[in-house]
């Protein structure tokens, strides 16, 4: 663990987003356009030593990554107290 000074450390994180179509008729879908994080950081230390701890925490961010990577998801589904099957 690297050892710098942080006095005070915020992320606001922002998104682009729709919803279109019908649920009535079937035809709802949904998505994110554009994920947008803004860090403010303030420290007393180098600008060199609290930049590469910004980069550290972006490497090490599963929310960051989840949103650049595209992964599996695996869902289960219960309905009255059985397994159901849903295909998409």
């Amino acid at each position: 663990m690297k050892k710098v000074g942080i006095t005070s450390a915020k992320v606001h994180i922002e998104f682009d987003y729709y919803l279109k179509g019908s649920v009535m008729k079937g035809t709802v879908e949904n998505g994110v356009t554009e994920v947008r994080s803004h860090f403010e950081v303030e420290s007393d230390e180098q600008d060199e030593s609290v930049i590469d701890i910004i980069k550290l925490a972006k490497q090490g961010c599963f929310a960051e990554s989840l949103v650049q990577t595209a992964v599996p998801i695996q869902s289960t589904f219960r309905f009255n107290g059985k397994e159901v099957r849903i295909d998409d």
